[in-house]
């Protein structure tokens, strides 16, 4: 039979009989032969209430600690899930980040995987254990507890599933797969039976909450199958897989729609058009560690240049006062902002080898009458930035354009 990695999140882990729902999930694949390794969050709004906790006695709490401190809510989980395992007659053994050996680098609340001691995993599956592993959390090279960032329990999951060379990893969610956008926005979204790495890292990247990048990236470089699921729904979910493992035929020309409201944009407008004024504008930010996601640049008739880019709303504030500084120095006329826009991604591997979906696409928002502020592209996704009222219109026009209404 397989081996296969589980991983359930914290809604799928909210309470004493949702854990008990997913022990019985565990032991039916037990009972069919599999050998199952399964890998939880902390319990639903336990992470929340342990930085709640932090932040009453520390106002910028030691990251050091809030590892020690985070990493505790999967402790719970682990054991009680392995409490309900044994329950039902089920032998389980649970392991913390640093018992199993996950080994990170030492960048607090947001490390990264080094290196991962399978040993003591493969001895309980060969004794016909079921191994339970707390995610999100690990272990640097001297013994201090780590956490691998919001959502890291994925990437624990995806990252199990390589070391351990298992024949699927399988994220349990409140969803019951990939659609080809959320069903919240437009009631024609439809399950994808499979997706490739590369078209769910896109979508994960341009606002698709379903999977963390971190895992899909991690995934698509071990080539681990990757398949999501809803936690307490029969059904086959959605297979993320390798482009070659389609056929041309397969291939639809877009896949799916993503989209994100947490965008914000800033214009340095009226700078001297010279080598280096991009540079010594937009190292700042870099240096404030604000990440920029769509950059344009203008050059106007009059010798100056706009340059215009976005960045995560929560980070105008901070990108704001960079600018007042270095707009001073480089010259510029005056610096905008506008908080109220959104990013529109159409995503697919057939982009590839098909023309016109440009086209299509800007026609289709043209119609409803949806004006562009910014474009970006890859080989396979095309983004705009557009004003924010007009984001669900522009959802539903594209996959209706695009043909992706349920069937």
């Amino acid at each position: 039979m397989s081996l296969i990695v589980q991983k359930y999140g914290g809604t799928s882990v909210g309470s004493v009989e949702r854990i008990e729902a997913v022990a019985k999930k565990v032991s039916g694949f037990r009972a069919q032969g599999h050998d199952v390794v399964v890998v939880v969050s902390a319990m639903s709004g336990e992470t929340n209430r342990l930085i709640a906790l932090a932040k009453d006695i520390q106002d910028n709490p030691d990251p050091r600690e809030m590892d020690v401190l985070v990493s505790t809510g999967e402790q719970v989980t682990i054991a009680l899930l392995c409490m309900a395992l044994k329950k039902l007659g089920c032998d389980a053994r649970s392991y913390t980040g640093g018992q199993v050996r996950i080994l990170t680098d030492n960048a607090h609340m947001k490390a990264r995987i080094l290196e991962i001691d399978e040993g003591n995993m493969r001895a309980d599956l060969a004794a016909g254990r079921v191994v339970v592993v707390a995610g999100f959390q690990g272990v640097d090279e001297n013994g201090n507890i780590t956490t691998l960032g919001r959502g890291g329990s994925d990437t624990t999951g995806v990252a199990l599933a390589a070391a351990l060379k298992a024949d699927e990893c399988q994220i349990y969610t409140d969803v019951d797969g990939v659609y080809t956008t959320d069903p919240r926005v437009c009631e024609g979204a439809r399950r994808l039976d499979r997706i490739t790495f590369e078209e769910m890292l896109e979508m994960a990247s341009q606002g698709s909450k379903v999977l963390q990048i971190r895992s899909v990236e991690f995934a698509g470089k071990y080539n681990v199958p990757l398949r999501v699921l809803h936690s307490f729904q029969d059904g086959p979910g959605t297979l993320i897989t390798l482009d070659e493992d389609y056929s041309d035929m397969e291939q639809p020309v877009v896949s799916g729609i993503a989209f994100n409201r947490d965008e914000a944009k800033v214009t340095v407008a009226g700078v001297p058009d010279m080598p280096g004024v991009a540079a010594r504008i937009l190292a700042p930010i870099g240096a404030a560690n604000i990440e920029i996601d769509v950059i344009v640049q203008n050059v106007g008739a009059d010798g100056t240049t706009d340059i215009t880019f976005t960045v995560h709303r929560n980070d105008l504030e901070k990108a704001q006062g960079v600018l007042e500084k270095v707009s001073a120095e480089v010259g510029a006329r005056e610096v905008l902002t506008d908080s109220k826009i959104c990013k529109v991604s159409i995503v697919g591997v057939g982009m590839r080898s098909h023309a016109g979906v440009a086209s299509k696409m800007f026609e289709a928002l043209a119609a409803d009458n949806i004006n562009i502020q910014m474009i970006t592209t890859s080989e396979i996704k095309i983004a705009v930035i557009i004003d924010e009222r007009y984001l669900e219109l522009a959802v539903r026009s594209l996959h209706k354009a695009f043909e992706l209404d349920a069937k």
